[in-house]
């Protein structure tokens, strides 16, 4: 069905409906990405401050036909905030619905609108002597709405899960511009289909998210620190099973790092003190949160120990002070930016059972080395499996010189990972930039079901048309 540009005609359409100032000029940071690969574009603007306004918003833009982009951070690596082709769209910033509406102590519940910026609504979980643990490299920028959107991973993911493991319940506005009120606080709620995990990973392609119902966890009595250097990838998972074994649920975060990483950190980001004088070729960064009257800090002593005497580390650091354990996370927080000032040629984010990590690890070097010279920087959340595998030019030659062979690469990515009954997006999502790569490596049962689920709830294909599943 053919859509309709958002113009004019459509806020006039909106007269007396939304308050005149929800609409704004289009800034160009609304159709821009961190990475600067995809752009977009946007007949009108809006930015609603309720959820009664983006009811009307959805709701016109249905009876217009035309296409809606919601918009949350901007912080997306997967162009699923920008529409670059076909009507110019409604983007939909819900920036000015960032209220955090309630806190439930005793339930470990925190209510935060979707504009709510992820370092914020951290913050109100604090200030109630609580914790709410989704922890991103962006958390200072994205917002809860786009992180449910998404079902963003992060770091503590090993331990508390990802997103939808921290929602019990959402308020949404669907395609025709209804309000789904299941802002629920319940645990147990066996009453159907559940609308809250349709939405939340859907990447707004079935409706716009407004508010959610967060878990709240308490707080870690003491917490613990190390980076611990590794002999490989294979050690590194070892260390994670002993980490659990002795630890158990204590294990908060195992991020996996590699030399290259912390290059890349000292030729572009040197102000960031690294610990070394020479950087390991494989490192492990530990978080331990223990309950009252553990020592983190003798807990990681045992495991380095241990590890040591098993010959799967062979040197470490616990950190001393709070200020130290900020030093090694600002290390690994900050890969990210060093990567996107080197400039990648391709950047893949992906998971695999923990058991083929290591054989891809050695595996993929093999297999690109066929297409040329890369270096390659491999890092991520080893304990849920999460590795993003970057390709980058070799030294002295510039992204440019590989744009030929840049979709081979990411096919022979791609490729050995579905092999290993992987996945070809971790925690980033699809957007628009890996339709292509679902069609190939996703289950026809479940793109059929997927386009059904679509076609039901959105029936004019009004909402985020072109991210997740073809136009």
């Amino acid at each position: 069905m053919e859509l309709n540009s958002a113009d004019a005609q459509f806020v006039e359409r909106l007269s007396g409906r939304v308050s005149p100032d929800v609409f704004r000029p289009v800034e160009p940071r609304y159709l821009e990405e961190p990475r600067d690969r995809y752009h977009g574009k946007a007949g009108v603007l809006a930015l609603p401050r309720t959820v009664e306004e983006v009811s009307a918003l959805v709701g016109a833009a249905s009876e217009a036909r035309v296409p809606v982009v919601p918009y949350g951070g901007g912080t997306g690596l997967v162009a699923g905030q920008l529409l670059g082709e076909g009507a110019a769209p409604l983007v939909l910033s819900l920036e000015r619905m960032n209220a955090i509406r309630e806190v439930h102590v005793s339930e470990n519940v925190l209510v935060a609108e979707a504009g709510a910026i992820l370092s914020d609504v951290q913050a109100a979980a604090r200030e109630a002597g609580r914790l709410f643990p989704l922890s991103l490299a962006a958390e200072g920028s994205c917002r809860i709405g786009g992180n449910l959107s998404t079902n963003a991973g992060g770091v503590n993911v090993l331990r508390y899960g990802n997103t939808r493991a921290l929602c019990l319940g959402l308020e949404a506005v669907m395609p025709d511009g209804r309000i789904w009120h299941g802002l629920t606080r319940l645990r147990k709620d066996n009453t159907g289909y559940d609308l809250r995990d349709l939405l939340i990973g859907a990447e707004g392609t079935l409706g716009v998210i407004t508010a959610a119902a967060l878990k709240l966890s308490p707080q870690p009595a003491a917490k613990g620190t190390a980076l611990m250097m590794v002999h490989s990838p294979e050690a590194a998972l070892e260390l994670l099973a002993l980490a659990q074994e002795q630890v158990g649920d204590g294990v908060s975060a195992f991020e996996l790092m590699h030399r290259n990483g912390f290059d890349f950190l000292s030729e572009h980001l040197p102000q960031l003190r690294q610990p070394w004088s020479e950087a390991p070729e494989w490192c492990v960064l530990v978080e331990l949160g223990l309950s009252k009257g553990s020592d983190p800090v003798e807990a990681l002593s045992d495991l380095f120990g241990e590890a040591m005497e098993r010959d799967l580390a062979y040197d470490g650091l616990i950190a001393q002070s709070e200020a130290q354990a900020v030093d090694f996370w600002m290390m690994r927080e900050h890969i990210p930016e060093a990567n996107r000032k080197v400039g990648s040629i391709v950047s893949n984010d992906i998971a695999l059972p923990l058991g083929s990590v290591a054989t891809f690890i050695a595996k993929a070097p093999e297999k690109l080395a066929a297409l040329g010279d890369f270096r390659l920087n491999c890092f991520g959340h080893l304990g849920d499996g999460n590795l993003h595998y970057n390709i980058f030019p070799a030294v002295g030659r510039d992204r440019s010189e590989y744009e030929n062979i840049a979709v081979q690469a990411k096919d022979i990515i791609h490729g050995l990972v579905h092999e290993m009954n992987g996945s070809i997006s971790a925690e980033h999502g699809i957007g628009r930039a890996k339709v292509e790569d679902l069609e190939r490596y996703g289950d026809p049962v479940k793109l059929a079901a997927m386009r059904a689920i679509k076609a039901a709830l959105d029936p004019q294909g009004i909402m985020n048309p072109g991210a997740v599943l073809r136009a």
